[in-house]
């Protein structure tokens, strides 16, 4: 069981009124999605989180335009193999404060004038307070944009790149607990004035085989009392409604990943699961519902399986560092050195923030995974020109 820290703020009104409406206890998958996406009371639903540097936590993005410029030849170069002439999309799913999208609009209109007069940026945001900064932000964008909900994606017949930055470890996920020998849905129950974690029904057997069929997690008695982790239910359908967008394309997940033997190892007792406010951590997903931040990792296995499913073919991935250093990273470091050094404040600010992209106990320990779809071709093999540019280098 797992109570708030003592002297925590009193459960928000909104929160026990709903709560008590659902009979004092749901599924954690529950809780995560409205302590998220509420319109109203939400982190992201209200917009109340902020991303940056000064913000509640960072990603690439915020740190400058120099990941969006090393990403854009891998934009390119998707773009560019879809027929010429054709109406082309850039689409990115939950933007965040526009940053990406805004720095790869204006990469692309430099860089590629010719695909960038036949692109369109649709961003996929399903949370209205977000939304809002994004469209401040995206007002002299370079490219025509869109707003669009997911069930309007999941019906729009576009060519193009779909990007899923940071955005899948925010899916809500179930929590899962070892419990007198079975393994047990985790709920949120409402205990007085207070939330608490705890085990409730047992799992059932369409989930547990399919967890065995996976070699995800053994489904022995070799995890212990009170072992829990997390199980990703949203993934499925959510990149089958990316695929059903595009008639073709490609997909590229950016998050933090585990393979299922580090996933669900004995000695990752607790999961994954992390809250996040004002560039603090904290492994209290009860701790002030609505103000932080709640994210998982990603099971590369599951991940894997869930594109399939959905329509996807896998093309490969790597972790961010080999990634950028294959669409160089190491020239831009280089040139860097021959700048002027009356500009030496800002050359070490943008040396930080390359350095920052590729620390591999940070932001360069993301995973990058590429999917194609294309459905008039569906089930051939993926071609020497399908090869993504970012792994073209030698693992580290």
């Amino acid at each position: 069981m797992q109570t708030p820290h003592p002297g925590s703020p009193p459960l928000p009104e909104w929160l026990g009124q709903r709560l008590r409406a659902a009979g004092g206890s749901v599924p954690f998958r529950d809780y995560m999605e409205w302590v998220l996406h509420d319109p109203d009371h939400g982190a992201y639903g209200s917009g109340r989180l902020a991303i940056g540097p000064r913000g509640d936590f960072a990603t690439a993005p915020s740190l400058g335009a120099e990941f969006a410029q090393l990403l854009a030849p891998q934009v390119a170069q998707w773009l560019a193999l879809l027929p010429a002439e054709s109406p082309l999309a850039l689409v990115e799913t939950g933007p965040g404060e526009g940053q990406l999208a805004q720095q790869l609009a204006e990469a692309l209109h430099t860089g590629w004038p010719e695909l960038a007069g036949r692109t369109e940026l649709v961003l996929v945001e399903p949370n209205a307070g977000m939304a809002r900064r994004q469209r401040q932000r995206l007002l002299g964008c370079p490219l025509p944009v869109r707003w669009i909900d997911f069930d309007a994606l999941a019906r729009a017949p576009l060519r193009g790149v779909v990007l899923a930055h940071e955005v899948l470890d925010a899916l809500a996920i179930e929590r899962i607990e070892r419990r007198e020998d079975r393994w047990c849905r985790q709920h949120v129950v409402l205990r007085g004035e207070g939330l608490s974690l705890e085990a409730a029904e047992p799992l059932a057997g369409p989930v547990l085989d399919q967890l065995g069929s996976l070699g995800l997690l053994p489904l022995d008695g070799s995890r212990p009392e009170g072992w829990c982790s997390e199980l990703h239910p949203g993934l499925e359908p959510w990149l089958a409604a990316c695929a059903g967008a595009l008639v073709a394309g490609w997909l590229l997940v950016i998050d933090y990943a585990h393979e299922a033997r580090r996933y669900y190892a004995p000695q990752r007792s607790a999961g994954t699961l992390m809250a996040y406010r004002r560039q603090q951590a904290c492994d209290d997903p009860l701790r002030e519902p609505g103000q932080w931040d709640l994210t998982a990792h990603l099971c590369l296995e599951s991940l894997e399986a869930a594109a399939r499913a959905g329509g996807w073919q896998p093309l490969g991935g790597c972790r961010q560092g080999e990634a950028l250093l294959a669409l160089g990273l190491a020239s831009r470091l280089h040139a860097l050195q021959q700048e002027p050094a009356c500009r030496l404040a800002e050359l070490l600010q943008r040396r930080e923030s390359l350095l920052r992209l590729v620390d591999p106990a940070g932001l360069g320990d993301f995973r990058w995974l590429a999917f194609r779809r294309d459905r008039s071709v569906e089930g051939r093999p993926s071609t020497s020109g399908d090869r993504p540019l970012f792994l073209s280098a030698p693992s580290l």
